[in-house]
């Protein structure tokens, strides 16, 4: 049998192994890891992201936009009761110092508020920021809980359906230029589907509920959408099929001609009005030849409260790399249409809402889906095996013998105040060879070469890395010749 003191040493023992143990288990706890719904950035990816950005931007400059940026957070009160049933979704942040505060959802509601506090009337205006939704995220298909916004807004009284056809081929020239496939921008009207739910005798108060479960109908079918109207939302089932009759409707010109005679739809006020402003939308996108790309999509219904009259939304067709994707998701039937890429209309009372007078400025806008465009360039590039640069560096600084670092800081000091990108190794005699294999890795296109040889003829042997070609360059011509090369104006 164990003495006294023999039980208290082995507790003793047993008390440091747990609390050792303890600390391990600590440690091993803490996991890296990003946020879920959250990402991180490699330099590649920041390539193509950036060269996305870019030609974004570079469209929304040429139709005339301004930019403005507002606060990742934004009062409570100020966000509430703007999106309809996906107010669930902000992020509501702790109180600080009494002011209730919550992350932005989108950027069209700062706008808004932006508009209101600074008395703007009108403004043609674009906005890149990160927003944030308490979304479920599923990442394979580019939805997140952080994520970038492109959008583009036209705000003041102008004629009817010039700025919203305008926006519209911003939507077109975008995707053209991206090469992302084929893709098809749908239209309808708040106030088409406002006049269908009266003509079939919905209920002012469940217009905006029905008009959320008509959204569904591009990612589910008749059927379900059907019996959420009727078993949760207590819409009566012959309603319901007199909505569906209505909503599976898609065309052109045409079908707004067939639904301008429709003796039912005819006879309501809103519907009409919206007809008549997409039968003058599609005159102009045939003026601008986007037509081929544009469908009268009556489905169409966009879940958001605050837009008032013309609503669009792009979708890709076939796009492989996601279709795989869906149907490792048991989604099959999705195939055809992979998901919105673009999206917006008109929200004329938006900015109503936050002017203590009422006063209203109509606005029309869109926004880009940045993260789902980004993920399908990515997989274009990862199937084609493409080199993406990560860095513009046009030249890199290169010494051919050693002791030559004080001449290779001079060179690429003068090089670097004449706005060439250029780059050299930190060692004080690095090998040619590496200097040239670093070109390689890296994509750098040139390699201006010094020796003592050179110093004393005051040349600099420019390298090209693809041919190795080298041409024996004045020192005072070499700026001008590097910018030549890289067709870089002076």
């Amino acid at each position: 049998m164990a003495s006294g003191s023999g039980v208290v040493e082995e507790v003793s023992k047993l008390i440091e192994v747990k609390a050792r143990l303890q600390s391990d288990e600590g440690k091993h706890k803490f996991v890296l890891k990003t946020p879920k719904g959250t990402r991180d950035y490699n330099p590649k990816q920041m390539a193509i992201r950036e060269k996305v950005f870019n030609t974004i931007i570079g469209c929304f400059k040429r139709h005339g936009a301004e930019t403005i940026d507002t606060p990742v957070f934004e009062l409570k009160e100020t966000l509430t009761g703007k999106y309809g049933e996906d107010s669930k979704l902000i992020y509501d942040l702790k109180d600080q110092g009494g002011e209730l505060l919550s992350l932005r959802y989108d950027l069209t509601v700062p706008f808004a508020r932006y508009l209101a506090m600074n008395k703007i009337t009108n403004i043609k205006r674009y906005h890149i920021a990160k927003v944030y939704r308490r979304d479920n995220p599923a990442m394979t298909r580019g939805r997140y809980r952080e994520f970038y916004q492109c959008d583009f807004d036209i705000a003041g009284k102008y004629d009817p359906m010039i700025p919203d056809a305008e926006c519209l081929k911003i939507i077109h020239e975008i995707l053209t230029e991206l090469q992302l496939g084929d893709f098809q921008i749908k239209v309808n009207d708040r106030r088409i589907l406002d006049g269908i739910f009266a003509v079939c005798g919905v209920s002012d108060n469940k217009f905006r509920t029905i008009c959320s479960s008509v959204d569904k109908l591009d990612k589910t079918l008749w059927e379900d959408v059907k019996n959420e109207m009727v078993g949760e939302k207590g819409l009566a089932p012959e309603a319901a099929d007199q909505i569906g009759a209505y909503v599976r409707l898609s065309g052109g010109m045409a079908l707004v001609e067939q639904l301008l005679q429709d003796p039912r739809l005819s006879q309501n006020k809103l519907a009409l009005e919206g007809l008549e402003d997409i039968k003058m939308l599609f005159q102009y996108l045939t003026l601008f030849g986007v037509t081929d790309n544009v469908s009268f999509d009556l489905s169409l219904a966009r879940g958001l409260d605050y837009y008032t009259g013309v609503i669009y939304e792009a979708v890709l067709l076939q796009n492989q790399g996601e279709v795989q994707i869906q149907q490792q998701n048991d989604h099959a039937e999705e195939s055809v249409s992979v998901g919105s890429v673009a999206g917006g209309g008109r929200y004329d009372e938006l900015v109503g809402m936050f002017d203590a007078k009422g006063r209203k400025v109509p606005c029309v806008g869109l926004s880009i889906g940045i993260e789902r465009i980004f993920s399908i360039m990515e997989q274009k590039v990862e199937a084609s095996e493409e080199k993406v640069r990560t860095t513009e560096t046009q030249v890199l600084v290169a010494a051919a013998q050693k002791k030559l670092l004080e001449e290779r800081l001079k060179l690429i000091s003068e090089l670097w105040d004449s706005g060439i990108k250029a780059e050299m190794l930190y060692k004080k005699n690095p090998k040619l060879l590496n200097q040239l294999q670093y070109c390689e890795e890296t994509g750098i296109p040139l390699v201006a070469i010094i020796g003592e040889q050179e110093l004393k003829d005051e040349v600099v042997k420019l390298r090209v890395v693809s041919t190795r070609e080298e041409v024996n360059v004045s020192r005072r011509n070499l700026v001008e010749e590097i910018k030549k090369r890289s067709g870089q104006k002076s």
